[in-house]
């Protein structure tokens, strides 16, 4: 491999990684605070448990979120200088706001939440796990931002003489139409993977910490419905995105269906087969029309080819293959689908079966199977949105920055092998020690069992209120 597919290995490393973890912030934020509510509301400790158990998860899963993320900086600075040259007058603004909301805001209220649990009003302390929670999403909005504009660029300028883009306005910036369709679309599946981490949580502590199953039912259910709920919006969301990009990049969703020649009534893909050496499927399994609705919301629309729109393509932007990768694109853009209906299916079955408050029906000769169940069931979303990435970023090929800069030219100049692959393992050995790391603190806390049940909301009313000092 040469330095550009080693760095561009490197990158991929490096934001799957980080991105196992993000998700399951956004979520158990507003998760945390949604059972934090309705301990407030309705008195009841077990809401206050739980939700102080699913916070630890949360705090635990944010660290090592926002060591992650300084890794994929650094990564980025390494491997990628002559695209950060090119680039930074518009990431500089949204990676500093982010950086700002993530490290300031987010730690700031995530610490006066779990330390000023018995020290703050009941609605003051209520009040900073919501401010995370809000803190969590505008965050994920503004760094979608930075990525919408590699998608689809707008709101700049581009100075030919220096090379560079310039930022003009950040307002066109935040409200480009891919970002508008893609935070909803992340959001959902970010709620699929804490669902489902709830959900898991309760299947371990029926099995292992039966004196409080009640509780663990009702985190069971929250995590089964946010899942099944999630993977509902995550469908809806996605029809929306798929259409705003055939717009956009066209080439992109025609290599996720892998349609070489422009069709009208375009059918999808469930399965496709294509020999070796072969680009076009010799057999699929095909729904007639349902591209072209997707595409464009019509079952006879017209949807472009990929060699139409390297005709296009070369006519436009020069001699070169536009083309990307397209078994890695057809394949990452079903298994994103399918295995997410995965997820959802499971929590589906698992609300039907624990209807009116039934218990789980485990047979006793599967009784065994139910931890190896509970550590599976979160590992599905984390794949889906993980393959979703995947075929965002691989899609775009050969762009950076759709139609203004090539992957190749953003590589570091100077950069050889050696330095990408010895860095490459440092980042593998540093993001094994935090797996580690993250695991076994989630497994102290799940052994921990519930948290014990603290005073009463109410009873804290009473609480002076701390002053501020100088």
């Amino acid at each position: 491999m040469d330095v550009l597919e080693l760095t561009r290995l490197q990158f991929a490393v490096t934001t799957l990684y980080h991105y196992l973890f993000v998700p399951l912030s956004i979520s158990l934020s507003t998760l945390t605070a949604v059972l934090q509510t309705a301990a407030v509301r309705t008195g009841r400790a077990d809401f206050q448990r739980l939700a102080l158990l699913v916070g630890k998860i949360l705090m635990a899963t944010f660290a090592v979120g926002v060591v992650t993320g300084l890794v994929q900086e650094f990564q980025f600075g390494l491997g990628w200088s002559d695209f950060a040259r090119f680039y930074g007058d518009v990431f500089g603004p949204t990676l500093a706001l982010e950086g700002m909301l993530a490290f300031f805001l987010e730690a700031t209220f995530l610490g006066l939440w779990y330390f000023g649990r018995d020290k703050l009003p009941r609605l003051a302390h209520l009040a900073t796990i919501w401010v995370v929670a809000v803190g969590t999403l505008l965050s994920a909005f503004i760094i979608l931002a930075a990525n919408a504009f590699m998608q689809n660029p707008v709101g700049y300028t581009y100075d030919e003489e220096a090379g560079r883009a310039h930022l003009e306005s950040f307002s066109a910036l935040l409200l480009n139409e891919v970002n508008l369709a893609a935070f909803p679309h992340t959001v959902a599946g970010a709620f699929m993977g804490g669902g489902s981490l709830l959900l898991a949580v309760a299947l371990w502590g029926m099995s292992r910490r039966p004196a409080d199953t009640a509780a663990w039912r009702t985190l069971g259910r929250l995590g089964a419905w946010t899942t099944v709920l999630g993977g509902a919006g995550t469908a809806v969301t996605g029809d929306a995105l798929a259409k705003v990009m055939t717009h956009v990049q066209p080439m992109k969703m025609a290599a996720a269906e892998a349609l070489y020649a422009s069709r009208s009534s375009a059918p999808f893909s469930v399965f496709a087969y294509a020999p070796p050496g072969e680009d076009e499927p010799s057999w699929s399994l095909e729904i007639p029309g349902l591209l072209s609705f997707l595409g464009k919301g019509s079952f006879g629309a017209t949807i472009s080819g990929m060699g139409d729109l390297q005709s296009e393509y070369a006519a436009r932007f020069g001699a070169g293959d536009y083309v990307p990768w397209v078994p890695v694109a057809f394949w990452s853009f079903r298994l994103m689908i399918g295995v997410g209906l995965a997820a959802a299916a499971l929590a589906a079955a698992y609300l039907w079966l624990t209807r009116k408050g039934r218990p789980l029906p485990v047979p006793r000769a599967l009784s065994r199977l139910v931890p190896v169940l509970a550590f599976a069931l979160p590992l599905l979303p984390a794949a889906a949105n993980s393959f979703g990435w995947v075929f965002t970023e691989t899609a775009r090929q050969p762009w950076l920055v759709f139609g203004l800069f090539r992957t190749e030219d953003g590589v570091s100049l100077g950069l050889t092998s050696t330095e990408v692959l010895l860095s490459l393992g440092g980042f593998a050995l540093v993001y094994g020690l935090l797996a580690l790391a993250w695991a076994r603190l989630v497994q102290r806390l799940l052994h921990a069992g519930l948290p014990p049940e603290e005073p009463a909301p109410a009873e804290r009313d009473d609480a002076p209120v701390p002053a501020l000092t100088y």
